[in-house]
């Protein structure tokens, strides 16, 4: 695994559940779905239509699969010059989590961040959904943000379409974005607060 000194306390303790739960011997097929995309960065387009997204519609976005190491898989999403956002996808026992990294460009956390929950689905789904969990939603509480309560979040792939796409779902609210994985691009830089890669 990589691991920072910049990780919230919080976080760390997710690392700590996830190295010691038990570890499932052959790779699920959600995580053998991701492998080949590993260390490649692609291009992605918002297919929904909600006005709260047409900051990111009118900007390049990128996805780069940093690093699949076992069980534990790091997605930067980068929008325009905003290297901010990293998806966190960890395999707890015989489940999925997903975590958002969000930081500032000095590499600190911001307010919002580490959010997110453990899928509600098979890990052998090749579309994993995550319902906030609680500390999620008190983290959203405390930030004044209890609309959020209600997050789905998706990951989904299905390499016979050459897909991958992420989803926010909550009630009158819906963000996807696709990406295209037969056209791989240039890797973009190292997100906000991670080490360029060797």
């Amino acid at each position: 695994m990589l691991f920072r000194t910049a990780v919230a306390p919080a976080f760390a303790l997710l690392f700590t559940a996830c190295a010691s739960a038990p570890v499932a011997e052959t790779p699920s097929a959600f995580e053998t779905a991701i492998a080949p995309l590993c260390g490649k960065a692609f291009e992605g387009r918002i297919v929904t239509t909600d006005a709260a997204d047409d900051d990111w519609r009118a900007q390049r976005v990128v996805m780069h699969v940093r690093s699949c190491d076992p069980r534990y898989i790091t997605i930067p999403l980068h929008v325009g010059e905003d290297h901010s956002r990293t998806w966190v996808l960890m395999q707890v026992g015989n489940d999925w989590e997903l975590r958002h990294d969000h930081r500032h460009d000095d590499g600190s956390e911001d307010a919002l961040t580490q959010y997110g929950g453990f899928a509600s689905t098979d890990a052998d789904a090749l579309r994993q959904e995550f319902p906030a969990d609680q500390a999620t939603k008190d983290l959203f509480d405390r930030e004044n943000i209890p609309v959020s309560k209600t997050n789905v979040w998706a990951v989904e792939i299905d390499p016979s379409a050459n897909l991958f796409a992420y989803e926010l779902k909550r009630p009158n609210r819906f963000l996807r974005v696709e990406f295209d994985t037969s056209k791989p691009v240039a890797l973009p830089p190292a997100p906000w607060g991670w080490p360029p890669l060797d």
